[in-house]
């Protein structure tokens, strides 16, 4: 078994192929693909599309990429939403919410001063659902701890984890797990690789970030949910353990976080034809 914790299955890169990809990662072995919203107009597609295939999660949130086009209201709106889908078994939390610091017109003055406005808001969202988020922290990770600190959260994930064993410690002592990736395949990423390989292992998930951060063997192409295996065979190998050992390890880790999740593994519904809650 393994668990996707970050898919954006919905992505246009997928477009009229997302039924069937999930389809071949189920059959090796990928049981739960999470599939986050990044702006208001697709809270909707993300939880369709965890309907329309067996294996699908989603959560809603808006991505800080997004957030210059997004609108104070997006936040109430994005209320209404979580607090419709609270009764959809599929919905396992808040993200992809964070901060990003690389994209130089993100990073400084009105720009980032929203980014960490609606951050800390959709911190907020979680809080008072008592959700995970799945974290964005790109060149961002002391800050998107600060924020950490002022507003408790009930876990979540660090996607694409690639700070410093200091700051994963933090994010440890807050309830996180780190997401390790196809970057994690580049025999050129020390730095990461070492990461993964010495954090301890109840503090790791496996994602995919698909589309996007493909795997040495299959970058520059488009990255998918089936590469999750073998990305799990290489993270095993740096570790020194069985990789059916990191599979279970991997995935208790991810239900730990994802209690909701947990719940719908327990008794998955049936694939669903109905339309997931309107997110209003």
């Amino acid at each position: 078994m393994w668990i996707d914790t970050h898919c954006h299955l919905d992505a246009g890169e997928f477009a009229g192929e997302a039924e069937e990809i999930a389809a071949r990662a189920a059959q090796r072995g990928v049981d739960w693909i999470v599939i986050p919203a990044v702006a208001r107009d697709n809270f909707d597609a993300v939880a369709q599309l965890a309907h329309r295939v067996p294996n699908g999660a989603y959560a809603l949130g808006i991505h800080p990429i997004f957030v210059p086009q997004a609108a104070e209201d997006d936040l109430r709106l994005m209320r209404d939403a979580v607090a419709a889908a609270m009764s959809d078994a599929r919905f396992v939390g808040i993200g992809e919410i964070g901060l990003d610091f690389f994209i130089p017109e993100l990073k400084a003055g009105p720009m980032r001063e929203k980014q960490e406005y609606f951050y800390s808001e959709q911190l907020k969202i979680a809080r008072d659902f008592s959700l995970p988020v799945l974290l964005h922290v790109r060149r961002s990770v002391d800050i998107i701890l600060k924020y950490l600190r002022r507003i408790t959260v009930a876990g979540g994930f660090a996607h694409a984890y690639n700070g410093s064993f200091q700051q994963a410690e933090e994010f440890i002592r807050l309830g996180f797990r780190m997401g390790f990736g196809g970057a994690m395949t580049f025999t050129r990423a020390l730095q990461l690789r070492r990461l993964a390989a010495q954090l301890p292992l109840d503090a790791i998930v496996l994602e995919t970030d698909a589309p996007d951060i493909a795997p040495a063997w299959v970058h520059p192409g488009r990255n998918s949910p089936e590469e999750l295996p073998r990305i799990g065979e290489v993270l095993a190998s740096l570790r020194g353990i069985d990789t059916a050992d990191l599979a279970r390890a991997a995935c208790a880790n991810a239900m730990a976080v994802l209690p909701r999740l947990a719940l719908l593994a327990q008794s998955p519904p049936a694939p669903s034809t109905t339309a997931a809650p309107h997110s209003a």
